[in-house]
């Protein structure tokens, strides 16, 4: 295992999975640039902490954000993709819009960043790019066409982004979790159960990301599945 400290761009970094992964980092040293859409839903005053707005519904942002990234903080080595919201309903329930936008922050979005962000990744020389996949990119739901959709393509990107990074530093890795007690469901119909065992926890993503970024220069974790011990969906009335 390696113990080289990284500086790290986390995105959603204002709650939940990001928030989460944001903090373990920074208890182990390492420096961390949150990025969110109100950055000020998470601040700390950690010397190693950067906190920066990004839109990632926005397309016209990510481009100019990552100069500015990489203007700022040249030492950026890894990525933790964390931004992400549901929708959920039948297929007919949606509007073009609302499809278009949880496709751009699920997917179009982290896409963008990457392209904005490789060249200069593959420049370092140990790097890494996690994206937060789901459990819906290993098995479509009813009612989930979209969400799940967007989930299965990120999963694709990562796999072949996998692939075209094989001869460079950049080791891309993507975690597929099962349902996170996190306020990801706080507008959702359904959220998962609150016994102990019926869904996992930010933290339990944040061990994932470590264990990854610790990981020797000659080990890739391609992808790695996360399931709550018990399955329990509770619907709201």
């Amino acid at each position: 295992m390696s113990d080289l400290k990284r500086c790290v761009l986390v995105t959603g970094a204002s709650s939940g999975i990001g928030r989460a992964v944001a903090r373990r980092l920074l208890s182990l040293g390492h420096e961390v640039i949150g990025v969110s859409r109100d950055p000020q839903q998470f601040q700390t005053p950690h010397a190693g902490f950067y906190s920066m707005a990004l839109e990632m519904a926005d397309a016209d942002q990510i481009e100019a954000a990552a100069r500015h990234m990489l203007t700022d903080y040249p030492q950026l080595d890894a990525v933790v993709f964390a931004a992400g919201f549901g929708r959920f309903g039948s297929l007919e329930q949606f509007s073009n819009s609302q499809i278009q936008d949880l496709l751009q922050v699920n997917l179009i979005g982290q896409i963008q960043l990457s392209r904005a962000l490789l060249p200069h990744l593959k420049q370092q020389t140990h790097a890494n790019l996690i994206y937060l996949g789901s459990e819906a990119a290993l098995k479509g739901t009813r009612q989930g066409s979209v969400y799940c959709a967007s989930k299965f393509a990120l999963r694709g990107f990562s796999q072949a982004l996998r692939e075209e990074c094989g001869k460079s530093s950049v080791r891309v890795s993507l975690i597929n979790p099962g349902m996170v007690d996190t306020a990801f469901f706080e507008t959702l119909s359904f959220a998962p159960g609150q016994q102990s065992g019926q869904a996992l926890h930010a933290e339990d993503i944040a061990d994932t990301v470590q264990y990854i970024l610790q990981a020797g220069k000659h080990v890739v974790i391609d992808e790695v599945n996360l399931s709550p011990a018990s399955k329990v969906i509770d619907f709201k009335k």
